[in-house]
């Protein structure tokens, strides 16, 4: 039976960067709420867990000995260091998503989608807040970092928004359900695009 999204035998790949706060995490555990179809890949980091995230869940969290050898071994499509830690996506992990006919989505930082850009099929989204303003008071409303901390997380994003227009889409999150609805039809709309082709 043909349903809004799922029709494909082969997934589709979603790439979604977007600074700190800004809501990224909300907006794709709510897609994957909606539609089973849809998977958020579970990146590797070296980065502790912060006292809500659970390994296997919102990351795999291995030692610097063990991300290294991930690298050397090519287990992963990208991976970049950001504030010191290491953050790396699993080939394998994607292809066996993909291939059970399920969209994912990666959530990765601006340096490894663009090394993603150019030789991965998929869709590039960025997420940006309304502004800077209302981004460092996201991420004081987090508590779950230091004045410095943050101060460097605004500088980076900075940065990495004005990287917004090497993406297919760009969404402004200022209202949630409002950033959801556009997210949502971005990947109905993708999955529809020559689907007598791709299928």
């Amino acid at each position: 039976m043909e349903q809004v999204l799922g029709n494909r035998q082969r997934g589709l790949i979603f790439v979604i960067s977007a600074p700190a706060g800004t809501g990224k995490t909300t907006l794709v555990r709510m897609l994957s709420q909606e539609f089973s179809c849809v998977v958020e890949s579970i990146s590797y980091t070296t980065r502790p867990p912060r006292a809500t995230e659970i390994n296997g869940r919102d990351y795999f969290f291995v030692t610097q000995a063990e991300f290294q050898r991930k690298i050397a071994a090519d287990d992963f499509l990208e991976y970049a260091q950001v504030f010191g830690e290491y953050y790396g996506t699993s080939k394998a992990y994607v292809e066996e998503t993909i291939s059970q006919g399920k969209h994912i989505v990666l959530v990765i930082d601006t340096q490894g989608a663009l090394q993603l850009m150019g030789f991965l099929e998929a869709t590039f989204i960025f997420i940006s807040p309304p502004d800077l303003m209302e981004l460092k008071s996201r991420l004081h409303r987090r508590r779950s970092e230091s004045e410095e901390v943050i101060d460097r997380r605004l500088s980076w994003a900075e940065k990495e928004m004005e990287l917004a227009k090497r993406y297919d889409y760009h969404i402004v999150n200022k209202n949630l359900d409002i950033a959801y609805q556009v997210l949502r039809a971005i990947l109905i709309a993708e999955e529809h695009t020559n689907f007598e082709e791709k299928c």
